[in-house]
C-alpha cells in the first residue's frame, strides 16, 4: 500500500484523487485511507498532526491526494458583547472542548449539554453542518523534532520544516 510521505498545507497543481474528512481523522497520525477515486494509501506520520482543508498528502509516488474538510454537526456560539464570548470560550476551554475561534463566534460539536451551559450563561446557539476546524491547543505535536507540521498564519495555513 502506497504511503504518505508529507503534508503539504496547499495543492501545487491538479491533485491525483481527494479524500473528504473529518476533524478527528485530520489529525491523526496512522490512517488508512481510500480516496473518492478509488486510491488507497495509508496516512502514516512520525506523529500527529492537525491536517487543514485543503491540503496535499504526498503520496511515495509523488501524486497528490487533496484533503477536504466534511461538513459536521456543530453549533454556532455567539454573545450579545465580547466580554460575554470571552467568557463562553473561557468556560469551554476550561473543560477542553475543541472549539473553532472566529472573531464574534465560536463553533463546537453538537453536545446538548454543552448547548444548555452556553445557553446558561447568555450565549445565543444556532444548530449548522459545516466544516470544523477547531484550534490545535498550544502543546500540540508537531514541529519539535525534524517533522512537517501545519499552523495558521494571517487566515491561511502553511507548513514548514524543522
Amino acid at each position: 500500500m502506497l504511503r504518505v510521505t508529507h503534508v503539504h498545507a496547499h495543492l501545487h497543481g491538479a491533485p491525483a484523487d481527494r479524500v473528504v474528512l473529518a476533524h478527528e481523522d485530520r489529525r491523526r497520525r496512522r490512517l488508512a485511507m481510500k480516496a473518492e477515486g478509488g486510491v488507497e494509501f495509508l496516512l502514516d506520520l512520525p506523529e500527529a498532526m492537525a491536517i487543514p482543508d485543503g491540503a496535499a498528502l504526498i503520496l511515495e509516488d509523488g501524486r497528490q491526494i487533496e484533503v477536504v474538510a466534511a461538513p459536521e454537526s456543530l453549533v454556532k456560539i455567539t454573545a450579545k458583547d465580547g466580554p460575554s464570548l470571552t467568557r463562553i470560550a473561557w468556560h469551554l476551554g476550561n473543560r477542553h472542548v475543541p472549539t473553532e475561534l472566529l472573531g464574534t463566534q465560536l463553533r463546537i460539536a453538537r453536545d446538548h449539554v454543552l448547548e444548555e451551559m452556553v445557553a446558561g450563561l447568555g450565549g445565543i446557539v444556532v444548530a449548522l453542518e459545516a466544516p470544523f476546524e477547531p484550534e490545535s491547543g498550544a502543546y500540540v505535536a508537531g514541529g519539535q523534532s525534524g517533522t512537517h507540521h501545519a499552523h495558521r498564519h494571517h487566515g491561511h495555513d502553511h507548513t514548514h520544516d524543522h
